[in-house]
């Protein structure tokens, strides 16, 4: 399933062609200032006091026994923070998150990509109001202006109205050149829609900024070939030769299909794999290495299954060339972009405000925090399907020799920290667990630097810890890989057995360092490691309060370099 973002320019409101900036549309960007500035107020009048004090403040630290602190370890003391900040409100369900997007009620899956209109990001999903008793999809909307804070508006698309299925995943683009027939700046949407067993995509056109949405008269546009799975079409535009692209699952293949003026489609090539299982939510986009415009590859991107491979499904990709015709990939071998086990349906997008240089450079990421081996047995009560992952900032950059996409936490990210516990050279024996200090809040984020000297075999942070239930993240010095694991989380016993697997990856270190960025919230793990050249994102569901947090050192003494913890600012969705 899938997304929507133009590679088309976008005309902005100086340029004004693109939209009408009627009063209402002003309302609405003025609604998400508000909202913005009302969740940043203490944390700038926070940073003022910082820059006041910053030669005298540091950050506090308690550790529990079990090891020794390395005596040179400072201890820093925070400013009074407002505890409301960083709790979930007390009428929330107990796993609600605090830092992710989830719907107020119902069901949620996969992620569409978000397009740029008057400084607002709109973003849709895909969302079942009659989840658990009836079926079908359609988008639902959302918007930021920062990735982080969100606002809901309720169904952009909804279902069953044209009597051709449900809405599925595809993707919306801003039809700047008008090249559709509805206007310059209409937004046109191509998706999946499903009636009795049979995929076929469909227009959709929203000439009010992307609020609402109506089904062209001459849908489908492309009618199904007779195959079974043929689904989520991700459209760009191609610059170099003036016409849309689309990249389209169908099956074990992704077929490329163009367009003049995305009503009538082209088959050109199919890229197909018999490795992978079934592939759906394709991307495709072209990015510059190392953020060299002189020096740039093409990413071809599917959700994707790794089971012959020991993983589960997830998200893979490869670098290669686009000619116009036919994607050739550079190495037949793929990379995944997240090693976890919920990451999926996966859609990227760069900032058209952007010169190109910088366009070129990096783009965002967002996945589905989700797994369908259980996605319909997790213990929410209040909304199900997890959760939308944190939005991500990749890059296209040399590791060893090689181009990879490395993923971060959007920088805006950073906004939602408070004052942090900080070390350096803790000193982790293997006598005992070591005790960590407790975070303050459900949602936080944990920045470790491993010496790779270590003499340990293995190093074990326990995370959301409490009644004998907790999930692991750790780094096996030996064979140089980090692991997530949660086969002793809260529900690990009740899930199947593919919940209970160890997720580990290759990470060797980085001049002497392994480093960790892992951001905890109310029902997930994500790591970031060695500045995001390996990642894992996990659900996890703790007991009540499980926020302990110890390390164990095994086979040795473990150093830890550094060590901060930041707790993380609830982010309340504004509903609609």
């Amino acid at each position: 399933m899938q997304n929507p973002t133009p590679l088309c320019p976008f005309m902005t409101i100086e340029s004004k062609p693109l939209c009408l900036l009627t009063k209402i549309r002003r309302r609405r960007i003025m609604n998400h200032i508000f909202i913005l500035m009302s969740a940043t107020r203490r944390r700038i009048i926070t940073c003022t006091l910082v820059a006041l004090f910053s030669s005298s403040i540091v950050v506090a630290a308690v550790f529990g026994s079990g090891s020794e602190i390395a005596p040179n370890s400072e201890r820093l003391s925070p400013l009074p923070t407002e505890s409301s900040i960083f709790s979930r409100p007390a009428g929330w369900a107990p796993y609600r998150p605090a830092v992710h997007l989830t719907p107020a009620k119902h069901w949620m899956n996969d992620p569409q990509r978000p397009i740029l209109i008057d400084g607002i990001w709109h973003y849709y999903y895909l969302y079942n109001a009659d989840y658990p008793k009836g079926n079908g999809t359609e988008w639902y909307h959302s918007t930021s202006v920062d990735l982080i804070h969100w606002q809901d508006h309720g169904v952009a698309i909804d279902k069953y109205k044209n009597g051709l299925g449900d809405i599925e995943t595809g993707s919306a683009v801003i039809d700047t050149k008008n090249t559709a027939g509805f206007g310059a700046g209409a937004i046109i949407a191509i998706l999946t829609q499903q009636h009795e067993g049979v995929q076929r995509q469909s227009l959709f056109v929203s000439t009010d900024g992307g609020y609402r949405f109506k089904a062209y008269d001459g849908n489908p546009v492309m009618d199904n070939p007779g195959v079974h799975d043929w689904r989520d079409p991700k459209i760009i535009w191609d610059d170099k030769h003036n016409e849309w692209l689309m990249a389209l699952a169908e099956g074990n293949k992704i077929g490329f299909y163009t367009s003049p003026d995305l009503k009538h489609w082209t088959y050109q090539s199919g890229f197909e794999r018999n490795d992978l299982g079934l592939l759906e939510c394709p991307d495709l986009f072209r990015m510059s290495i190392d953020g060299d415009p002189a020096h740039t590859r093409w990413v071809l991107a599917t959700g994707a299954n790794g089971a012959s491979i020991g993983m589960t499904t997830g998200t893979v990709y490869w670098t290669g060339d686009w000619d116009g015709q036919k994607f050739t990939a550079d190495d037949d071998k793929p990379r995944w972009l997240d090693s976890g086990a919920d990451f999926y349906a996966m859609v990227t997008w760069d900032d058209p405000r952007l010169s190109g240089t910088k366009r070129l450079a990096s783009r965002y990421a967002i996945g589905w925090l989700n797994n369908w081996a259980y996605a319909t047995k997790l213990p929410t009560s209040d909304w199900h399907g997890g959760s939308n992952s944190i939005v991500r900032r990749i890059e296209l950059r040399l590791v060893d020799g090689k181009p990879v996409l490395v993923s971060q936490p959007v920088d805006a990210f950073d906004q939602l920290e408070g004052y942090a516990e900080v070390r350096s050279n803790i000193l982790v024996t293997d006598t005992g667990k070591t005790t960590l200090p407790q975070p303050k809040s459900d949602a936080y984020r944990l920045r470790v630097k491993l010496d790779a000297a270590s003499e340990a075999n293995e190093v074990r942070f326990r995370l959301k810890e409490k009644d004998g239930h907790f999930a692991v993240v750790g780094y096996n010095f030996k064979d140089k890989t980090v692991f997530i694991t949660r086969d002793t989380d809260a529900i690990a016993g009740l899930m199947p057995e593919v919940y209970r697997e160890t997720r580990k990856v290759s990470a060797p270190a980085r001049d002497g360092v392994v480093s960790f960025d892992i951001i905890v919230d109310t029902i997930s793990i994500e790591v970031f490691v060695n500045n995001g050249e390996v990642v894992l994102s996990n659900l996890v569901f703790g007991a009540p309060n499980a926020n302990d947090l110890s390390v164990e050192s095994f086979g040795g003494d473990t150093k830890l370099r550094f060590f901060q913890l930041s707790p993380l600012k609830v982010v309340p969705i504004q509903r609609y």
